[in-house]
């Protein structure tokens, strides 16, 4: 196998640094949205249940036991519960515009990886066939079989390789897109349930 890897020259040492940068990523955005999803399906209830009962101290002693985007947003809702419904929108909203950037984080760089590797394996596939040809015009028609077979091995598998590295990059950004997509909405829908919460629980208190 290494002897293969080998056999793709030069073009190989940057594709290998991509594919060992799109696995970090990989890895790391996975455990990343796992504990997420986690985090919010087991504190969003106590959360709710804590501020319709009032105890806004205890529903922000809640969000600060988990570390995820929508327990800031609540947290920061809870802090300005005494203020208008606009103010708690807004508040929110800020918090939410800076959390976005962490949800997305890395994953332009992943996509271009998945590019970057696309085209190394091209780069490759060309200077294989710029070496092949060369053998060709400097020792006939056939040439040497041996250095001839080198250079096409060479535009294989820098081929194979490259789109090795950028297919699964492709799939995991795309799949990734559509969590931090899926993510902002449930985010949306927990400012507004929140804020009609507050809202409720204020009304509560002046009657």
């Amino acid at each position: 196998m290494f002897s293969i890897l080998v056999s793709g020259g030069p073009v190989m040492i940057p594709i290998a640094l991509c594919a060992l940068a799109a696995t970090v990523i990989i890895i790391e955005r996975l455990m990343f949205y796992k504990a997420i999803k986690k985090g919010q399906r087991d504190i969003l209830p106590r959360i709710k249940s804590s501020i319709d009962k009032g105890h806004y101290d205890e529903a922000a002693a809640i969000c600060d036991t988990v570390e995820g985007p929508v327990s800031r947003l609540m947290k920061t809702g809870i802090a300005y519960r005494e203020y208008s419904e606009a103010a708690i929108k807004e508040a929110v909203m800020n918090q939410s515009s800076r959390e976005i950037p962490r949800l997305e984080r890395y994953l332009s760089t992943l996509g271009t990886i998945a590019n970057i590797a696309t085209l190394l394996g091209l780069l490759g596939t060309v200077t294989g066939n710029i070496q092949a040809f060369g053998v060709l015009g400097d020792m006939g028609t056939m040439g040497n079989p041996a250095v001839l077979a080198r250079a096409i091995a060479e535009a294989l598998v820098t081929t194979a390789s490259g789109l090795i590295v950028s297919i699964p990059a492709i799939i995991f950004y795309n799949y990734f897109i559509a969590e931090v997509n899926r993510m902002i909405t449930e985010m949306e829908a927990s400012v507004s349930d929140l804020v009609l919460l507050l809202a409720a629980g204020k009304a509560d208190n002046e009657v």
